[in-house]
Order: C-alpha cells, then sequence, then structure tokens
C-alpha cells in the first residue's frame, strides 16, 4: 500500500461520487502504522470500527485525521469515543445514547437483518426522542455482488431522514457507494476501494 496508489483511488472515489460526498476511510483492516501512509495519501476522515483500535490509532496518529466511530457502539466504550470522535455512525441503543456526547447518526436495520445492529424503522421516532444529538442516518445492506440491490434501502433511508428532517446520510460501501451517492448519500465509508481487501 502507497500513498500515491491511495490517494490516486481516493481521488478516482472522490470524482465518481461528487465533491459534496465525504468519504470517511474504513480503517478497521488498517494497522497503527499503514495509518501514516493514509495521511501521507490526504486521507482526511477516518471511520474506526472498535474502540480499543481507535484509542490506539488515535494515540499515534491523533491531529492527522477528523475520527469518526462506524462500528457498534456498545455503551461502556462511549467515553473513549466522546475524547476522540467528532461523529459516531452507528448509535443504536439507549444505553449508548444516554452516555453519548457527541453528535451521531442513528443506524436503522432497514432490511430486518437479525445478524446487523440497527433501531428498526418502525421505532426510529421514538428513538430519536432521546438523544438530541442526532443530525443523521446510517444504514449497512446485506452483502451482495449486485450494488442495485442496495438502492431500496438507501432510498427508504433517504424517505425516512426526510420525514423527520435530518441531512446526513451515510451509507454506501466499497460494494455499492456509487449507488448511495446517486441516493442521496453525503457520507460513504469505504476501505477495499481505497486500498485493497486486507483481511
Amino acid at each position: 500500500m502507497s500513498p500515491d496508489e491511495v490517494r490516486a483511488r481516493y481521488a478516482r472515489a472522490q470524482e465518481e461520487v461528487g465533491p459534496d460526498v465525504t468519504i470517511v476511510a474504513a480503517t478497521k483492516y488498517v494497522s497503527v502504522e499503514d495509518m501514516a501512509v493514509l495521511a501521507e495519501a490526504g486521507i482526511d476522515v477516518v471511520g474506526e470500527n472498535r474502540a480499543q483500535d481507535l484509542e490506539a490509532k488515535h494515540a499515534a496518529h491523533g491531529d492527522a485525521f477528523h475520527w469518526h466511530f462506524i462500528g457498534h457502539l456498545q455503551s461502556r466504550k462511549a467515553k473513549i469515543v466522546n475524547e476522540i470522535c467528532e461523529l459516531v455512525h452507528s448509535l443504536d441503543s439507549e444505553s449508548a445514547a444516554r452516555r453519548l456526547e457527541v453528535p451521531a447518526l442513528v443506524q436503522v436495520n432497514l432490511a430486518g437483518e437479525e445478524s446487523k445492529s440497527g433501531v428498526a424503522p418502525e421505532k426510529l421516532g421514538e428513538f430519536l426522542e432521546l438523544y438530541p444529538r442526532v443530525r443523521g442516518l446510517s444504514t449497512m445492506p446485506p452483502e451482495t455482488d449486485d450494488p442495485e440491490r442496495s438502492r431500496p434501502l438507501f432510498r427508504k433511508l433517504r424517505e425516512l431522514a426526510g420525514e423527520h428532517g435530518l441531512g446526513e446520510l451515510s451509507m454506501g460501501t466499497s460494494q455499492d457507494y456509487k449507488v448511495a451517492a446517486e441516493e442521496g448519500a453525503t457520507m460513504i465509508r469505504i476501505g477495499a476501494v481505497l486500498y485493497g481487501d486486507r483481511r
């Protein structure tokens, strides 16, 4: 993984989604050392999945990035996230909402997958009353080889956000980010597109 390669891929993705969409580089499989490559490549916003990794990476590269949290947020990890992150993409529990102090997006489980976290769409209104710092919504569609299969879910999320007067939409990953942008994403979370599959 070279800075030039990552910079070129980042520029290509930005061109594909347009200047109004924030690219959040998903760093779940990026080592603490390789975070330096992302900084050198001009990556501005990173999204981490695990609080302990967030802590380690922030300790080494604190000011290099704007830090977002994109993984499942356990309430006992909210303190770490409060200290480091400027946005959480995955708020979905009352206990985490009570401890969180930074702006958040509520994760909505539109596909009804039991294996995925997220608030059920019909319970969204009730959940939004709990946490005044919600700026928008996020969702994670089922894994697919066909990006078009994600489109109805992205459209539904945009409609839900509109109903509740929310402006930010975090949707779309390496599998379907172009479709997400077409459906109104303001943020996409991509990893493999930027630096290959590192699992």
